[in-house]
């Protein structure tokens, strides 16, 4: 039976662009991936289909739309944008990337909902819910913070804590606040719609699923068992409702009334699946229904309360054909030195930082997966290892293998290989591909990249990489070279050594799949499969004999350690104050107005539409330099997003050097018209603040944006 895999990740929502934990989720995933693609199966390869999308329900992104004066889905449109760069920029390979506002969102959602209904799992209550006075609307659970009842962590949200995982009701939060307006809420009944998740049905199904040997980690076995009680007691019904004005998907036969993102936001993993088949011509409906489909699914520890409790119930119920075929890989959080990162604290990744400062995504995908293993642990990002592990293993240990015994084959032999190996180099090559109790490498490799033992995996690797350095090592090819009665025995060393370069190349491909392509047109290979790292009949190194090959190029540089501090938020000045309640606000003491300062007169009120025809931008600037005869001025080199430089004139060079505004973001007007100068043309102008005397204050300050701004961004 051919082996077809569903392969999910959790669902951004789409009111942000990724973070560096999508980053760790989606890299883990991909890398699972490419290993699947890798195996045969019947007569090709494994049949795999790797899906995602964005979650774009609920009342935030219907908030920040208003705020923005565009639809919700104009909203998501400008988000998604923002989404290939991170992705093409990792080489995360989805094979379609969806969105949950879809039609197929909205077919599957309700139809779920209908067999639910027909199972006689849904259910109206008349129930009080939180209501926003000042905002004069009902608040979705993510609009409410306050403490968790379980634990007491504070400003969390009002439906799950991110920091005890527990799941609970937004009546259930101490002192709950809106996180629009600050105001305690108040409770309004409202006929809301349930899903009976207390339904002993459900318990019965989920105890047994959840113990489904494979199904899902141990550890997270025993927490979510706690959460169901010896007999279903601590499971509660589920309110799937919500409220108009809301963006979301409206309930069959229920006016006024919208699904909860949380019920029609995993079904985004099979809506994403349906218009991926569709695209491709692929029974949607067959590929499910395939007793060979199994469904494997990435989610992080903050919030398996959701796709461990109702996820799974709810499909069951909806008689979803995979439930039974579906496993559940949980992971911990990225963390920075031991601490949950923050930007306060300077402790904050930005992957488009990481990418923008030129950094190697594939440096950050190898020190993941080597951290990497099958348990529910967070995983630690230091800086120090980070150069240590990239440097030591891809550039000492694999990249090196090749730039010591590439050159002598183009130099010395035309690029072509041996035609033949002696019996010591495949000793050499069966040593350090075979184990000591004679079993391949390759199997138990392929065993923890299956299992998602990445860590394991990579460390057996790089136990061959040993070897094959040994072999160049003690064989020395640079001694070699030098004498003319050995060019056969050169031929045949740097031929054996690039045969195990090209067999590391197959191993660590998942890993590094920019890597491979560009050593797959170095070798002139075609698409790498599992079967080419077996030595079973001379299979590791046959198909290289007499083999002609292209020209070495570098692969790979090292990692520069000032690279690692500039990849860190620089620490606030000043930590941003949490959200008070307004009863707190009510009671702070009132301010006494500041004294009026000497400054420049105000210019005439305007409208805003005057403001928004000045478009403002984040700027980068990456170069600056004295203007030869000009006494004032500098050349900024700046970068605006946009896929290009622009050259700025600007007259602080009273103010700054050059070096020190090297690296640094400010603010420019964008959409000034260029202007012509003796010293070349200026493309817009950089904000910068003056005094009103500027004899007695003769100081110029170029706008500096707080971290967390990225070159492009508007300001509004």
């Amino acid at each position: 039976m051919t082996r077809k895999l569903f392969v999910t990740t959790a669902l951004p929502y789409a009111n942000a662009a990724f973070h560096i934990g999508h980053m760790m989720e989606y890299i883990q995933a991909d890398i699972w991936v490419r290993f699947q693609r890798m195996q045969a199966e019947g007569d090709g390869l494994r049949e795999v289909h790797f899906v995602g999308a964005d979650d774009t329900h609920g009342t935030p992104i219907m908030i920040a739309a208003e705020k923005e004066g565009i639809t919700p889905q104009e909203f998501v449109a400008k988000i998604a944008a923002g989404r290939p760069q991170y992705l093409d920029g990792f080489h995360i390979a989805f094979d379609n990337w969806y969105s949950t506002d879809s039609p197929e969102n909205v077919e599957l959602s309700q139809g779920i909902y209908r067999k639910l209904r027909e199972a006689g799992l849904i259910q109206t209550k008349t129930v009080d819910r939180f209501f926003d006075p000042v905002k004069g609307m009902f608040l979705a659970d993510r609009n409410i913070k306050g403490e968790c009842p379980k634990c007491h962590a504070k400003d969390q949200y009002g439906d799950n804590c991110e920091v005890c995982g527990a799941a609970y009701q937004p009546t259930d939060l101490i002192n709950p606040y809106s996180v629009f307006t600050n105001a305690t809420p108040i409770l309004k009944p409202s006929e809301q719609y349930f899903f009976k998740l207390s339904d002993p049905r459900c318990f019965e199904f989920l105890r047994d699923w959840l113990n489904t040997p494979g199904r899902l980690q141990p550890e997270m076995v025993n927490k979510v068992s706690e959460w169901l009680g010896e007999a279903g007691e601590k499971l509660a019904d589920w309110d799937i409702s919500r409220d108009a004005p809301y963006f979301g998907i409206p309930i069959p036969d229920a006016p006024n009334k919208y699904f909860y993102v949380w019920l029609d936001a995993p079904v985004g993993y099979l809506a994403s699946l349906k218009n991926y088949c569709g695209k491709k011509g692929i029974d949607y409906d067959a590929l499910l229904a395939d007793p060979g489909t199994e469904q494997i699914h990435f989610i992080g520890k903050d919030i398996v309360s959701f796709h461990l409790l109702f996820w799974p119930a709810m499909l069951e119920f909806a008689k979803h054909p995979t439930i039974d075929r579906m496993r559940v890989a949980v992971h911990g959080h990225l963390t920075v030195n031991n601490e949950k990162m923050s930007k306060s604290r300077g402790t904050g990744i930005s992957p488009l930082r990481y990418l923008n400062l030129g950094m190697n995504p594939e440096w950050l995908r190898y020190y993941l997966a080597y951290k990497l293993n099958s348990r529910v642990e967070d995983l630690d990002f230091t800086g120090d290892d980070f150069v240590a592990r990239v440097n030591s293993d891809l550039i000492g240990k694999f990249v090196n293998i090749a730039s010591r015994c590439a050159g002598f084959i183009a130099k010395k032999f035309d690029g072509k290989l041996a035609s033949s190996l002696s019996a010591a180099s495949q000793e050499w090559i069966k040593k350090a591909l075979v184990a000591e109790d004679g079993s391949e490498r390759q199997a138990s490799i392929a065993a923890n990249f299956e299992s998602r033992e990445f860590g394991k995996a990579l460390r057996e690797i790089m136990e061959i990489a040993d070897v094959a350095n040994r072999f160049v090592d003690e064989n020395k090819p640079w001694i070699l070279a030098k004498d003319e009665g050995k060019v056969a025995e050169l031929h045949d060393v740097c031929t054996a050594a690039l045969i195990l370069f090209r067999q590391l190349t197959i191993l660590l491909s998942p890993v590094l799949p920019g890597v491979a392509a560009n050593v797959r047109t170095f070798l002139n290979d075609a698409a790498y499969t599992w079967a080419e790292t077996s030595v079973a009949n001379g299979a590791a190194w046959q198909p290289m004999l007499g083999r002609t090959i292209g020209a070495y190029s570098h692969l790979m540089t090292r990692v520069d350690a000032k690279m690692i501090e500039d990849l860190f938020d620089a620490p606030a000045q000043q930590a941003a104050a949490a959200p008070a309640p307004a009863a707190a606000v009510e009671a702070a003491p009132a301010l006494e107005a500041p004294a009026a300062g000497d400054i420049e007169e105000l210019s005439p009120e305007i409208s805003i539409d005057d403001f928004t025809k000045i478009d403002l931008r984040i700027a980068k600037i990456v170069n600056c330099e004295h203007v030869e005869g000009a006494g004032k001025l500098l050349r900024l080199t700046l970068d605006v997003g946009e896929g290009r430089y622009r050259n700025v004139f600007s007259g602080i060079k009273s103010m700054y050097k050059p070096e020190d505004l090297v690296g640094k973001l400010t603010v420019m007007v964008a959409n000034l018209a260029p202007r012509k100068m003796k010293f070349g043309v200026s493309e817009g102008m950089v904000l910068a603040a003056s005094a009103k005397d500027e004899k007695a204050n003769p100081g110029i300050y170029v706008l500096n944006p707080w971290p967390g701004a990225e070159p492009g961004m508007r300001v509004r």
